[in-house]
Protein backbone atom coordinates (compact mmCIF):
# COMPACT_ATOMS: atom_id res chain seq x y z
CA UNK A 1 0.00 0.00 0.00
CA UNK A 2 1.19 3.44 -0.69
CA UNK A 3 0.92 5.89 1.79
CA UNK A 4 -0.29 8.42 -0.64
CA UNK A 5 -3.30 6.79 -1.91
CA UNK A 6 -4.46 5.64 1.59
CA UNK A 7 -6.59 8.16 3.61
CA UNK A 8 -5.17 9.94 6.96
CA UNK A 9 -6.08 7.51 10.18
CA UNK A 10 -8.36 10.35 11.37
CA UNK A 11 -10.25 10.27 8.31
CA UNK A 12 -14.25 11.19 9.03
CA UNK A 13 -15.23 8.36 6.59
CA UNK A 14 -17.82 6.18 9.23
CA UNK A 15 -19.49 2.94 8.27
CA UNK A 16 -22.87 2.18 9.56
CA UNK A 17 -23.70 -1.61 10.28
CA UNK A 18 -27.38 -2.88 10.71
CA UNK A 19 -29.74 -5.07 10.11
CA UNK A 20 -33.40 -6.11 9.01
CA UNK A 21 -35.75 -8.78 8.54
CA UNK A 22 -36.47 -8.24 4.90
CA UNK A 23 -34.90 -6.58 1.88
CA UNK A 24 -37.60 -4.56 1.57
CA UNK A 25 -37.29 -2.79 5.08
CA UNK A 26 -33.33 -2.45 4.39
CA UNK A 27 -33.72 -0.98 0.99
CA UNK A 28 -36.46 1.62 2.24
CA UNK A 29 -34.03 2.95 4.89
CA UNK A 30 -31.26 3.26 2.09
CA UNK A 31 -32.88 4.86 -0.14
CA UNK A 32 -34.09 7.91 2.64
CA UNK A 33 -30.02 8.13 3.89
CA UNK A 34 -29.10 8.54 0.32
CA UNK A 35 -31.81 10.50 -0.46
CA UNK A 36 -31.16 12.94 2.37
CA UNK A 37 -27.48 13.00 1.77
CA UNK A 38 -26.67 11.12 4.44
CA UNK A 39 -25.05 8.30 3.04
CA UNK A 40 -23.14 8.54 -0.24
CA UNK A 41 -23.87 4.47 -0.87
CA UNK A 42 -25.57 1.53 1.18
CA UNK A 43 -24.56 -2.28 0.58
CA UNK A 44 -27.41 -4.77 1.08
CA UNK A 45 -26.65 -8.21 1.91
CA UNK A 46 -29.37 -10.42 1.86
CA UNK A 47 -29.78 -13.89 2.75
CA UNK A 48 -27.86 -13.41 6.24
CA UNK A 49 -29.03 -15.78 9.07
CA UNK A 50 -28.50 -14.72 12.84
CA UNK A 51 -28.57 -16.65 15.65
CA UNK A 52 -29.76 -14.87 19.23
CA UNK A 53 -31.18 -15.09 22.44
CA UNK A 54 -34.56 -12.91 22.45
CA UNK A 55 -37.06 -12.99 25.52
CA UNK A 56 -35.72 -15.80 26.93
CA UNK A 57 -35.87 -18.03 23.22
CA UNK A 58 -33.16 -18.89 21.08
CA UNK A 59 -33.75 -17.76 17.52
CA UNK A 60 -32.37 -18.45 14.27
CA UNK A 61 -33.47 -16.06 11.66
CA UNK A 62 -33.08 -14.91 8.14
CA UNK A 63 -31.81 -11.32 7.59
CA UNK A 64 -30.67 -8.80 5.42
CA UNK A 65 -26.89 -6.49 6.59
CA UNK A 66 -26.57 -3.17 5.37
CA UNK A 67 -23.72 -1.37 5.70
CA UNK A 68 -23.90 2.53 5.16
CA UNK A 69 -20.86 4.34 4.28
CA UNK A 70 -21.22 7.64 5.64
CA UNK A 71 -19.10 10.73 7.09
CA UNK A 72 -18.33 11.24 11.05
CA UNK A 73 -20.38 15.02 10.64
CA UNK A 74 -22.99 13.42 9.47
CA UNK A 75 -23.60 9.79 11.16
CA UNK A 76 -25.07 10.94 14.22
CA UNK A 77 -28.18 12.93 11.57
CA UNK A 78 -28.00 8.84 9.82
CA UNK A 79 -28.40 7.29 13.05
CA UNK A 80 -31.54 9.02 14.25
CA UNK A 81 -32.74 8.41 10.83
CA UNK A 82 -32.12 4.59 11.03
CA UNK A 83 -33.64 4.31 14.69
CA UNK A 84 -36.64 6.30 13.36
CA UNK A 85 -37.56 4.42 10.37
CA UNK A 86 -36.06 1.08 11.94
CA UNK A 87 -39.13 -1.79 12.42
CA UNK A 88 -37.06 -3.16 15.13
CA UNK A 89 -37.59 -2.73 18.32
CA UNK A 90 -33.76 -2.43 19.57
CA UNK A 91 -32.44 -2.41 16.35
CA UNK A 92 -28.77 -3.05 16.08
CA UNK A 93 -27.11 -0.06 14.94
CA UNK A 94 -23.53 0.22 15.25
CA UNK A 95 -21.12 2.72 13.38
CA UNK A 96 -17.15 1.68 12.65
CA UNK A 97 -14.51 3.99 12.21
CA UNK A 98 -12.59 2.35 9.61
CA UNK A 99 -9.03 2.11 9.93
CA UNK A 100 -7.89 3.00 6.88
CA UNK A 101 -9.41 3.78 3.25
CA UNK A 102 -8.26 4.87 -0.03
CA UNK A 103 -8.61 8.38 -0.55
CA UNK A 104 -10.10 8.91 -3.72
CA UNK A 105 -12.88 7.15 -2.28
CA UNK A 106 -13.15 8.76 1.30
CA UNK A 107 -13.52 12.03 -0.98
CA UNK A 108 -16.64 10.60 -2.72
CA UNK A 109 -18.56 9.98 0.26
CA UNK A 110 -17.27 13.44 1.82
CA UNK A 111 -18.72 14.99 -1.81
CA UNK A 112 -21.73 12.95 -1.87
CA UNK A 113 -22.32 13.40 1.80
CA UNK A 114 -21.70 17.32 2.18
Amino acid sequence: MQGKAMSDPNDPLRLIYTTFATRYDAERCGRALVERRLAACVNIFPGMTSIYEWQGSLACEDEVAMIVKTRLAVVQAAVEVLQGLHPYDTPAIIVLAPETANHPYSAWVEAQTG
